[in-house]
């Protein structure tokens, strides 16, 4: 019988990350939210892992390029896993949606960032490119 976290080991390892039983459970966790997930969102979905260890795995996590994270305007970065090919390079960022009501961001994967020219001498490292208004199931409610 498949152990149920080969997965997420193979996932690990393919990233050059030792699996650990918490490093499955939080890989786990943030695969199987719908949204990007808060370090405050992690803590209370495991109960069992304090804050520094869930900061520490996910610092190793966007070390090896597993996860990205943005700044969504609500006070706190939101971390998501990342495809499998992912460099996160600039030419591999996507957009976000940040739902004013919920407070939930999403992926927008299909949805490449635009990029802009800069001037001479600028080097680009990163996009925060977040698009804000009402989530489809909040939209619904209405």
């Amino acid at each position: 019988m498949e152990n149920r976290n080969d997965k997420y080991e193979e996932i690990l390892r393919k990233r050059e990350i030792r699996p650990t039983a918490m490093r499955i459970l939080i890989l786990k966790t943030m695969m199987d939210s719908a949204e990007m997930v808060s370090i405050l969102d992690l803590e209370n979905k495991l109960e069992t892992a304090e804050k520094s260890t869930i900061f520490r795995t996910i610092s190793l996590f966007m070390m090896h390029n597993l996860v990205h994270c943005i700044d969504d305007g609500s006070g706190s970065l939101k971390y998501a896993v990342c495809n499998t090919d992912c460099s996160c390079s600039v030419k591999e960022l996507h957009a976000h949606f940040h739902c004013e009501k919920c407070d939930k961001t999403f992926c927008l994967k299909s949805t490449p960032v635009p990029v802009i020219a800069l001037p001479d001498k600028f080097v680009l490292n990163n996009i925060n490119y977040v698009l804000k208004g009402v989530c489809d199931k909040c939209s619904n409610k209405q």
